[in-house]
């Protein structure tokens, strides 16, 4: 079983790169929709990071 952990590829905190690694993707491509996210949602994007990131596991 898999489990969501955060990368020690990071930029901020690990959780783009944990879940690029979770999910067999490229890091980038989590981050620029992450972003994406952050610009339209108006702001969710930026909650829903500070959350995983306090909430996802250190390796």
């Amino acid at each position: 079983m898999k489990r969501l952990i955060k990368s020690k590829n990071k930029m901020l905190c690990g959780v783009c790169g944990g879940i690029g690694e979770y999910l067999n993707l490229d890091p980038t491509v989590i981050r620029i929709l992450w972003v994406v996210l952050s610009i339209c949602g108006l702001g969710t994007g930026i909650i829903a990071y500070i959350i995983a990131a306090i909430i996802i596991p250190e390796v």
